[in-house]
């Protein structure tokens, strides 16, 4: 479960044309900067290109693909695959390649992580509320929500899944980083000008600026969300966050963060409150930043086992 940022202009609803308005432009410090909402969250492209129509029109391809990438993959709408998926009660669901791609690296981080990253570990929602509020669920609530959780109890034959009655997937751990990566890759098939694609502090750049002249990025403080922590210089590849600066729950003083250990249903113990990642792609960088937080108190073994940068805030 990945932190999302609240945006008060709403993507637009599956096969509802996007409003011009959704997307905004402006020139600045010799780029073009893009601006649309989509996945909950504010997204931003930044185009080295002298020609605002052509920004433009490569800054709406990319909206689109993220538009579209959020009705297919959203838990939320009632004609996305996934919900497609969770609606079969217990029938085989044949998927397409793209989908059929997603879930083949959800079942390798599975296996890798030691079941501690779960696609079927969304369904904890109904009784889990990480609003900032107090309240904590029953246990026993929490118990009988465990025989649904569990990617081995589903079966993957690609392209087909089946997933036992009652049980759900959620693909939200992989869809915002899997949009930054893909938006990248659109723009640079239509032209070699330096990009940055960024979704909500979910990253990645095309290369260096004119001049090898490096993009420079900001860490959020988890503390103090908006302020930045540091900034970074970026040149190639990914920088992802996750954390627990919006999405959390405080009971009786003590802060839950809203990453959950699908083996017990309860949140994961003495995680940090933020874990950002370098990383060749943005899906890369994304899931080890979430595979961190698993780790809790392991957090930072776990980093620099991968070899990745990383930056810790306990």
């Amino acid at each position: 479960m990945r932190e999302h940022r609240e945006s008060s202009s709403p993507s637009p609803a599956p096969g509802e044309a996007p409003a011009a308005a959704a997307l905004t432009g402006e020139r600045g410090d010799g780029v073009w900067i893009l601006r649309f909402a989509a996945m909950a969250g504010p997204c931003e492209i930044q185009l080295a290109l002298a020609d605002g129509e052509e920004a433009t029109a490569l800054g709406r391809a990319a909206a689109a693909e993220a538009w579209r990438i959020e009705a297919k993959y959203s838990r939320y709408r009632a004609d996305s695959a996934v919900s497609r998926i969770n609606a079969a009660g217990g029938a085989p669901i044949a998927v397409d390649a793209e989908t059929a791609g997603l879930l083949d690296l959800a079942a390798r981080c599975h296996e890798l992580s030691g079941g501690l990253f779960d696609v079927t570990a969304g369904v904890l929602r109904r009784v889990w509320r990480f609003d900032g509020e107090g309240r904590l669920p029953p246990r026993a609530q929490v118990k009988a929500l465990l025989p649904l959780v569990g990617w081995e109890k589903l079966r993957w034959e690609p392209p087909t899944l089946t997933l036992p009655a009652g049980m759900e997937i959620d693909l939200g751990g992989l869809g915002k980083e899997y949009a930054v990566d893909r938006c990248l890759a659109l723009i640079g098939a239509c032209t070699a000008a330096p990009c940055l694609v960024n979704f909500g502090g979910d990253l990645r750049v095309s290369g260096p600026r004119a001049g090898e002249r490096p993009w420079r990025v900001a860490l959020e403080d988890p503390a103090r969300p908006e302020t930045p922590l540091l900034r970074l210089d970026l040149r190639r590849g990914a920088l992802a966050t996750s954390g627990d600066s919006r999405r959390f729950l405080l009971h009786r003083g003590r802060r839950y963060a809203h990453v959950l250990n699908p083996h017990t249903g309860w949140p994961v113990s003495g995680a940090p409150r933020s874990v950002s990642v370098a990383a060749p792609s943005c899906l890369e960088a994304g899931l080890h930043a979430t595979l961190a937080l698993l780790h809790g108190r392991r957090a930072a073994a776990y980093l620099a086992a991968q070899g990745h940068r990383h930056w810790i805030v306990a």
